[in-house]
């Protein structure tokens, strides 16, 4: 299976699977246009699996429309990416977050 293959269906299966009455009140997941162009992700970990597990700082320069920024801080995984970069920062979150939770693999 491709990786890029129904990544947005994971993403709403492990944001629904957060949501605990309490998370999705001040928590959840942002994505966003930037005006470089491109998209902004937001990703809260507090409260999840993943509280507490790094995600490797990823700085991807390939042109100026094709680049990916991702890392963790402050209990968020957060991303920049260009255009046509979304599936891409998706499919690294979820690679992150199977290795990162042992009954996601």
């Amino acid at each position: 299976m491709n990786e890029a293959e129904n990544v947005l269906e994971w993403l709403q299966a492990w944001y629904s699977a957060q949501c605990n009455e309490d998370w999705e009140h001040e928590c959840g997941v942002k994505i966003e246009t930037l005006d470089n162009p491109g998209w902004s992700v937001r990703i809260d970990l507090e409260d999840t699996s993943l509280e507490g597990y790094d995600f490797p700082r990823q700085d991807l320069k390939r042109s100026r429309n094709d680049w990916v920024m991702a890392r963790t801080c402050d209990m968020t995984f957060d991303a920049a990416c260009g255009p046509g970069n979304l599936t891409e920062v998706l499919v690294l979150f979820r690679r992150w977050a199977m290795e990162n939770t042992p009954n996601e693999r």
